[in-house]
């Protein structure tokens, strides 16, 4: 499949482990003033050496890549905000624009501080070159592609677990000499999270989850979630006068389009959406439905997805392809960490994806994952299963934040997880797909949350994010 392009925002999922042992001795850091891209203000960049093995502390180690955006207050709070990102494999300098759209009430009086796990951004990212020349091929030249990738690889993968990331962010935390932290994880950065609360319980005081990865969620299993999703917007423009209108034969022509391509590739001939020139693109089942899955992650995304259908059923497939090529630009260097996803799903949910849950899990959308992902794991990654945990009680009071449109971590992932917490309380956004914290709100509830995480929050005003127009020409959504 499309795996530079489509597949790094198709895995954008959690996972989890185990929990860690005793906090070990401080790390020595070096700390700067440093711009990163997407933030005008200086903020600092801080280095934190931690082993690559925590078992051996004197072997071999690596840089970790820390961001502290300091509290606008000085010296009002000193429980920061850890900030974890999703994949696994993105990481927290590549989601600094949450800063602004998310965290600014928060940073008031709280450090906030974004993390690069071990293996993503600054951290030594295990990532696999992305090129111009990977959008326009076809399915087995993009996995020679990766597997050379692989090939080339001479970190051990078997470093690079949750478990590992949760220590590590201990070492982060006696680095910068913060006692209790509060933590935001996001997607992956949930089940992160989680693992680090339960494997440092005092050093945690609260949690926020957005996008809530239940500990016995299993990548790749999830077609039913995305299947569901897929399901609420053909009922939804059903629903909408304008959209039935446009596309009264909607779920038909998707349909169509996936008989078509899995009777074989279709070869297409038409401008590039980069450079307007002419240009081959192979279009295979695996493609269109991995970017149909990423689609369907916002909302406002989502439903443009009946133009894009509409379109490509009747041979136009230039805005569909368009859509595609944003999966993964080639020229951005905030792309997902490969061979760390690789490595945590491989070792960590794969041994866990049985054929009984293959066959109860089995939809359109979840089949080309489902597909590649074991035998990825066993050719090509071969790194030892880690064994799964029953989760242990996180005592912390704990935010739970879903959206009810999302294909990959919707509110009844957040309801599992919720029960091995002594304090959870969940808002579930009924516009909102996969993200929430920057949405409406959002940002203030999160303040508030944190200033005082055991009270109850009145969350009535995310009622108030509206549901996206549908998109019914090429000019755009309906005002």
């Amino acid at each position: 499949m499309t795996i530079f392009k489509i597949l790094p925002a198709l895995l954008a999922l959690p996972l989890l482990l185990a929990a860690g042992s005793a906090s070990a001795a401080a790390p020595a850091v070096t700390d700067r003033s440093c711009h990163l891209p997407g933030v005008v203000e200086a903020l600092r960049c801080v280095s934190v050496t931690v082993p690559l093995d925590h078992a051996k502390p004197q072997g071999p180690t690596l840089a970790l890549h820390v961001t502290v955006a300091p509290a606008f207050r000085q010296g009002s709070r000193t429980d920061p905000l850890f900030v974890l990102a999703g994949g696994p494999g993105q990481a927290g300098s590549d989601v600094l624009v949450l800063l602004k759209a998310a965290f600014d009430r928060v940073r008031a009086t709280r450090d906030i501080v974004f993390i690069d796990q071990r293996g993503t951004g600054r951290s030594g990212k295990l990532g696999c070159v992305s090129k111009p020349e990977h959008d326009t091929m076809g399915d087995a030249e993009l996995m020679a592609e990766l597997r050379a990738c692989i090939a080339a690889n001479t970190s051990p993968l078997s470093a690079y677990t949750t478990l590992a990331a949760a220590r590590d962010l201990e070492r982060v935390r006696l680095a910068l000499g913060y006692g209790q932290v509060n933590l935001w994880g996001g997607s992956y950065g949930t089940r992160l999270a989680q693992t680090y609360a339960r494997a440092y319980p005092a050093s945690v005081r609260a949690l926020v989850l957005d996008g809530v990865a239940a500990p016995d969620q299993v990548i790749p299993a999830g077609g039913r979630d995305s299947q569901t999703a897929l399901d609420g917007v053909f009922a939804a423009c059903a629903k909408d006068a304008a959209c039935h209108k446009a596309y009264p034969n909607l779920r038909a022509e998707f349909d169509g389009l996936v008989t078509r391509l899995e009777a074989g590739d279709l070869r297409l001939s038409l401008p590039n959406p980069r450079t307007a020139e002419q240009t081959s693109f192979t279009m295979s089942s695996d493609r269109f439905l991995g970017t149909v899955h990423n689609i369907l992650y916002a909302p406002t995304d989502a439903r443009r997805l009946p133009f894009l259908i509409h379109n490509a059923s009747r041979g136009r497939w230039q805005p569909f392809i368009a859509r595609q090529n944003l999966a993964g630009d080639f020229g951005n260097d905030a792309s997902m960490s490969m061979l760390l996803h690789f490595a945590v799903v491989c070792a960590e949910d794969v041994p866990r994806f049985t054929p009984e849950l293959m066959k109860a899990d089995a939809a359109v959308l979840a089949r080309p994952l489902a597909e590649m992902m074991p035998k990825l794991c066993k050719d090509d990654i071969k790194v030892p299963v880690v064994p799964y945990a029953e989760p242990t009680r996180i005592n912390a009071p704990a935010l739970l934040l879903s959206g009810a449109l999302d294909p990959v971590t919707p509110p009844h992932r957040a309801a599992s997880a919720a029960r091995s917490m002594a304090h959870a309380q969940q808002i579930v956004v009924a516009n909102a797909g996969h993200g929430v914290s920057q949405l409406g709100c959002a940002p203030r509830l999160l303040r508030a949350f944190l200033d005082h995480p055991q009270d109850k929050l009145d969350a009535a005003c995310m009622a108030e994010i509206p549901a996206p127009t549908f998109q019914l020409g090429s000019a755009g959504p309906q005002p």
